[in-house]
């Protein structure tokens, strides 16, 4: 699975568990640090926390592993890093006192027909 498959993957998994504002932002060709954004938000930090773990077991299942998770203890804003894909999720107050979106505003963003598309779990 090349990263932009596995960008879109994730965002119709997240979208199945009732993640909201999904985007997936193509970051490749203005910084080193990845391909793409996946930017969830959640209405909780119970959410936040579960859309989290059950990403991470969605993932693992298929022999994905993170290089890295962070922010699970605030749930605030939880970074998932699988090296060329990097997913943020937000919960809905902190993403828009962060601005994400703004930021990276430049990126393209992949379109996103989530319809109908949730994943197996």
């Amino acid at each position: 699975m090349n990263s932009k498959e596995l960008a879109l993957s994730i965002a119709r998994f997240l979208d199945s568990k009732k993640a909201t504002d999904l985007e997936v932002i193509q970051i490749g060709e203005l910084t080193t640090i990845g391909d793409y954004f996946v930017v969830a938000t959640a209405s909780n930090t119970t959410l936040v926390k579960s859309l989290c773990e059950d990403l991470d077991e969605y993932l693992g299942r298929q022999g994905i592993e993170p290089k890295r998770i962070e922010g699970r203890s605030s749930a605030q804003w939880i970074l998932m890093d699988y090296r060329d894909v990097i997913v943020h999720i937000f919960y809905s107050e902190t993403r828009d006192f962060y601005s994400i979106d703004r930021v990276w505003a430049d990126a393209p963003r992949l379109p996103l027909d989530l319809q109908g598309e949730g994943e197996e779990t």
